[in-house]
C-alpha cells in the first residue's frame, strides 16, 4: 500500500485530480455560460430589460392563447427516428428564394429592435450574415435600409412592407431596397388593425419607450438598460425620419400609429401593384388558411409564410405548424412555404420541414438573444439551431433536408 501523501505534498496531489474554472471576466460570456437554450435566455432577457420592454418583446394579443398554441403545436408533434442509416455525414443546407443558405430559417422582422439592444438591427444583420441566412428587415426598424445594407455588405436582406396609406411611401421605400440590393419583400397582411396586446395596455407602453415618473423605479432597477439608453441616440422609426406620417419622434402607442397610417383596405390588387414596382421575389406572410394561400399561389407570389404575427394580433386564430402540411399539399408545388410562428428549436425547424415547409422563420428566439447578451446572443441563438438540426438529422436517420418527409412525424 503507497504511503498518504504528507502535507507539503498536498497541494501538488489536489492539482493532479481537480482542475479548477478559471474566472470568466467578460461579463457577457458568463451570461451565456448559464444559458444552455432559447428558454434559458428569455430569462436572462427578462431579468436585464425594464417589464414594458421584456413585455413588449414576450408578449401577445389578450389572452395569449395563440401565443401558446405555436409552441404548442410543436410540441404535440413526435417523431419517428430511424436507425442504423449511416449518418456520419450530415449536410443541413438548402435553398430559400432559390439561393443557398446554411440551413432552412430566416430571421423574421421585428420592429423597434434597438429596445432590446443599442445596436438593434445591425447586430442581427451582421449575425445572419455570419450564419449564411436571409434576414428581414422591418417597415418600422430603428436602423434604415441604408444603414443594415452596410452593416451587412453580403449579407442575404429581405424588406418587410406594410400598406402604408402613402402609397408614395411604399414606392420610395420598395425604391431603396432595390438601390440597396435587397433580395425579397415580405408584405405583411395581417395588420389591417392592431390586435390587442393587453401588456403593453397594462404598462401604459409607448414607442419609443419613456423615461418617466411611471418608469424611473423599472429603470433604476435595470439600470445596464437605462443607461445604454439614455447614452444611445434616440430612437425612431428610421425607414420614415423627416416624413409626414411621424418618425416617432414623439412617444405613441402602436394602435395609434398604425391606426392612423395603415390601410385597412389592402386587398389582393395591391400584390399586383407591389409586383407592377419590385422585380424581385415576394413573400405574402400572414397566410393562415389553405383558401387564401391558394389565392397567393393564384396571385404569382414566390413565397407564403403562414404567421399569425407571433400570436399578436388576432387570439383563437390557427397554430401555426397545424397549417404547414394542408397548405404544402395544396400549393407546396406552386410556391415556398414558410413556418413562422413558435420556433425555439432546431429540432422545431426539423418538423416543419418535414411537415412541408421550405424553412421557418424566427423572431422572438434572436430578439431573446439580443437582449440577453446583445451581438453575441443571436450569434449563441442561431448556432444552437445549426447544431440542433445536425443532432436531430442524426438521431432521426437523415443526412440532407430532401430526407425530411412527413414519414418522419407523428401528427
Amino acid at each position: 500500500m503507497s504511503p498518504k501523501p504528507s502535507l507539503r505534498q498536498m497541494p501538488a496531489t489536489l492539482r493532479s485530480v481537480i482542475r479548477f474554472q478559471r474566472p470568466e471576466a467578460d461579463p457577457v460570456e458568463r451570461r451565456l455560460a448559464k444559458a444552455a437554450s432559447v428558454a434559458d435566455l428569455r430569462r436572462i432577457a427578462k431579468r436585464r430589460l425594464p417589464g414594458g420592454v421584456f413585455d413588449y418583446i414576450d408578449g401577445g394579443a389578450e389572452g395569449e392563447r395563440t401565443l401558446a398554441a405555436n409552441q404548442g403545436a410543436f410540441a404535440r408533434a413526435t417523431f419517428r427516428p430511424r436507425v442504423l442509416r449511416a449518418v456520419g455525414d450530415v449536410d443541413i443546407s438548402t435553398s430559400i428564394l432559390g439561393r443557398p443558405a446554411t440551413y432552412p430559417l430566416a430571421l423574421a422582422p421585428t420592429g423597434f429592435t434597438r429596445i432590446a439592444d443599442p445596436e438593434g438591427e445591425l447586430a442581427v444583420a451582421r449575425a445572419a450574415e455570419r450564419a449564411g441566412l436571409p434576414y428581414t428587415l422591418s417597415t418600422l426598424s430603428t436602423r434604415s435600409i441604408e444603414e443594415v445594407r452596410a452593416a451587412a455588405p453580403d449579407g442575404r436582406l429581405w424588406f418587410q412592407v406594410y400598406a402604408w396609406r402613402d402609397r408614395g411611401l411604399v414606392r420610395e421605400m420598395v425604391e431603396r431596397c432595390a438601390a440597396a440590393e435587397y433580395e425579397a419583400l415580405v408584405l405583411t397582411v395581417d395588420t389591417a388593425v392592431l390586435g390587442r396586446r393587453e401588456r403593453d395596455v397594462r404598462r401604459g407602453f409607448s414607442l419609443p419607450p419613456t423615461i418617466g415618473p411611471g418608469t424611473l423605479l423599472d429603470g433604476a432597477i435595470h439600470p445596464a438598460w437605462t443607461w445604454a439608453f439614455v447614452r444611445s441616440e434616440p430612437i425612431r422609426f428610421a425607414n420614415v425620419v423627416g416624413r409626414d406620417v411621424g418618425d416617432g419622434a414623439s412617444p405613441v402607442t402602436l394602435s395609434d400609429y398604425i391606426g392612423t397610417q395603415f390601410d385597412p383596405g389592402l386587398s389582393w390588387a395591391d400584390v399586383d401593384w407591389l409586383r407592377s414596382i419590385w422585380d424581385g421575389p415576394i413573400v405574402v406572410k400572414g397566410i393562415q388558411t389553405v383558401e387564401d394561400a391558394v389565392l397567393a399561389a393564384d396571385a404569382g407570389v414566390e413565397a407564403i409564410a403562414l404567421s399569425n404575427h407571433g400570436g399578436r394580433q388576432l387570439d383563437g386564430a390557427p397554430a401555426i405548424f397545424d397549417l404547414v402540411a394542408p397548405v404544402a399539399h395544396a400549393v407546396g408545388d406552386r410556391l415556398e412555404v414558410i413556418c413562422d410562428g413558435g420556433v425555439r428549436r432546431g429540432s422545431d425547424i426539423v418538423k416543419a420541414v418535414a411537415a412541408g415547409a421550405t424553412c421557418c422563420m424566427a423572431g422572438r428566439a434572436y430578439l431573446y438573444g439580443l437582449g440577453a447578451a446583445g451581438e453575441r446572443g443571436v450569434d449563441r441563438v442561431l448556432d444552437w439551431f445549426a447544431e440542433d438540426l445536425r443532432r436531430t438529422f442524426a438521431l432521426l436517420g437523415c443526412t440532407t433536408v430532401a430526407d425530411l418527409t412527413p414519414e418522419l412525424l407523428e401528427m
